[in-house]
């Protein structure tokens, strides 16, 4: 067990923010993770945060998954000073971190998150590791892995129709089975800048540009990236018209484009 006392992290709005899938709060303040073939159980109350694993696998894994060393008060300062929207977003928001995640994971997550809402890609995910996956006994509780690429590249391209993810089967199949047979190299990937590993992306089945983005984003960690979705896109109809100042955000697009995207959310719900 390891408790660490840590600054804008807010483990309720990480779980809500639409970037992971497999992250549920199991009652208020406490919440476990699955995470490739790992699965972590946390508590958060105010800024003390106690991680259910060994320090070895704190400072090995989730040091790193939840970003723990980013400056994120800098980008809270940055957000409030742009504009009044911005600073809104960012006092509902701002214990948001770009989470680090596995990037076969990121893929899949986020070609099934085409056209659907975030229930919904929850259970597809889940679907699709309670029959691909293996089930694992943590301390805590059980859980089941990420299937890998040679696992579903094998598969008939409908498939994945038996766990909910529709006509998004094929896409995973055809994408699971570049990956498998070497025409796509998710090693190469991961070397690759903001500009050069987005147009890599695109050579996957069923990725376009704003799939591309959120797995730069979420997985890669180029957080330059700015994926606009629906509500992206209303957010900056209505307050900026003129686009998005990407220039003012020091390569930190990405964590804003966060803080906007549960502020459009959420924003209702909290008034």
């Amino acid at each position: 067990m390891v408790t660490k006392e840590i600054q804008a992290f807010d483990l309720e709005q990480i779980c809500s923010s639409g970037q992971c899938f497999r992250m549920r709060m199991t009652e208020p303040g406490s919440f476990r993770v699955t995470a490739g073939n790992r699965g972590l159980k946390l508590s958060q109350q105010g800024k003390k945060v106690t991680f259910f694993c060994t320090e070895e696998e704190f400072e090995t894994v989730w040091k790193s998954y939840f970003d723990l060393e980013g400056d994120y008060l800098s980008c809270l300062r940055q957000a409030v000073s742009m504009d009044e929207y911005l600073a809104g977003a960012a006092s509902m928001a701002g214990g948001i971190r770009i989470l680090r995640q596995d990037l076969w994971e990121m893929i899949v997550s986020f070609l099934i998150s085409q056209q659907n809402n975030i229930p919904r890609i929850q259970r597809c995910i889940e679907n699709l590791c309670r029959t691909y996956g293996e089930k694992r006994e943590s301390e805590d509780f059980s859980y089941y892995t990420f299937p890998e690429p040679e696992k579903l590249g094998n598969l008939e391209e409908d498939a994945l129709k038996e766990c909910n993810l529709g006509y998004r089967s094929k896409y995973v199949v055809r994408s699971a089975r570049q990956i498998a047979e070497g025409s796509f190299s998710l090693e190469r990937l991961k070397s690759m800048g903001y500009e050069e590993a987005r147009g890599e992306l695109r050579k996957l089945f069923g990725v376009g540009e704003k799939v591309a983005d959120c797995i730069c984003l979420f997985s890669l960690h180029h957080l330059e990236a700015f994926p606009v979705d629906t509500h992206i896109r209303q957010a900056l109809a209505l307050h900026y018209p003129g686009g998005f100042p990407r220039e003012k955000c020091g390569g930190k697009e990405g964590i804003f484009q966060q803080y906007i995207f549960y502020y459009e959310l959420h924003k209702e719900k909290e008034k």
